[in-house]
């Protein structure tokens, strides 16, 4: 069993780095016409997905992301002790039945857009515990899915503001593991590059930070507060400033949202300017595809994360990110019966990783 200690008041640092073995990416047609086409691995132009539902249809997709994740660890589904997934569907529905009828032993999650954390999270303390050898994380999201659940049918033809994301059409998934990926062989492309590989080293767990807002088209500003605490006690419990970090990444602010979450930042005495990216405004040209404020959804983070974020620190791009995936906890009776929205995020620390022996 690998050795782990708490480190200040939300984190755990791991001594034993915990291994992304292998991840992988579908998305669908919009997102592969934006800027990060060329990085996912599946670009399906059907939005049904070969399904007849839209919640079908994201089923299907969060299955391919995780057949895909475990081929390319070079494993079978039978290899997996876990898997931890989620959705922003109620009842996590998408998951239940989509990568759970892989027959792997199921968590099913809820975290809104930051689930992508949780589950890496939750994966990691499984595996430096020594509870299995492989545990699979996913999540998924599906713009016509979630825009039937939560705003309006998409019939309707409502106009956004100028603040409203656009709910993204991707799954993410990724294989953790307790020892560095082996190298590639046959049809196995794991996450490794000679004696390079990619680890999880610490965490910082998300508190719910509510500020009032109840603005469902303003996700933005929702998260961006609860994205701020969690950094702020990241620099604090690991005794950091930005400058320790290559790039940090948070889910699905926005342009609204990311302004919010500087301002915040500057106020308690950290730029975070030069380092700061979000995956929501990444994923979309939003200028040339009229996506607003950017791109949300859980399928939002985890499918930057599988195409862009990891191949980048494994090529080197970065040796050290904070991944940090953001939630608004909002579900449409909460919203109904004029609730704030809590946001909510979950800090990953990942580094490139020299495998010496």
């Amino acid at each position: 069993m690998t050795k782990q200690y708490t480190c200040g008041a939300s984190s755990i640092s791991f001594q034993e780095p915990v291994f992304i073995q292998s991840c992988a990416s579908v998305t669908g047609q919009k997102e592969g016409d934006g800027p990060l086409g060329s990085c996912f691995d599946m670009i399906c132009p059907d939005p049904m997905f070969g399904a007849s539902t839209w919640e079908a249809a994201e089923s299907t997709m969060q299955k391919e992301a995780a057949t895909l994740a475990i081929g390319k660890a070079g494993l079978k589904p039978a290899d997996i002790r876990l898997l931890f997934v989620g959705d922003l569907l109620a009842q996590t529905a998408a998951s239940s039945f989509g990568a759970a009828g892989m027959g792997i032993p199921f968590y099913g999650l809820f975290s809104a857009c930051s689930t992508m954390g949780e589950a890496l999270s939750l994966s990691a303390l499984c595996i430096a515990a020594g509870y299995g050898e492989h545990i699979l994380c996913a999540t998924s999201s599906h713009f016509c899915s979630a825009e039937k659940e939560f705003r309006f049918p998409l019939g309707y033809g409502n106009q956004r503001p100028l603040s409203a994301t656009w709910t993204v059409t991707g799954a993410g998934a990724c294989v953790l593991g307790s020892q560095p990926p082996l190298p590639a062989s046959g049809k196995s492309r794991p996450l490794r590059c000679g004696h390079s590989c990619i680890a999880i080293t610490g965490l910082t767990t998300g508190r719910l930070v509510d500020y009032g807002l109840k603005d469902s088209m303003n996700m933005g500003g929702c998260m961006a507060p609860a994205a701020c605490d969690t950094i702020h006690q990241n620099f604090l419990d690991f005794h950091r400033t930005p400058a320790d970090y290559d790039a940090i990444f948070t889910g699905d602010l926005g342009a609204v949202g990311q302004k919010i979450l500087i301002d915040l930042l500057y106020q308690k005495g950290y730029d975070i300017c030069s380092c700061h990216q979000d995956c929501g405004i990444l994923i979309y040209d939003s200028q040339k595809q009229d996506t607003h404020s950017g791109g949300s959804g859980c399928g939002c983070a985890a499918s930057v994360l599988s195409s862009y974020i990891l191949p980048g620190l494994l090529a080197g791009k970065w040796k050290r990110i904070l991944f940090v995936p953001t939630g608004a906890l909002l579900s449409k009776v909460s919203f109904n019966e004029g609730d704030t929205i809590p946001g909510i995020a979950h800090a990953v620390v990942i580094e490139k990783y020299e495998i010496t022996s």
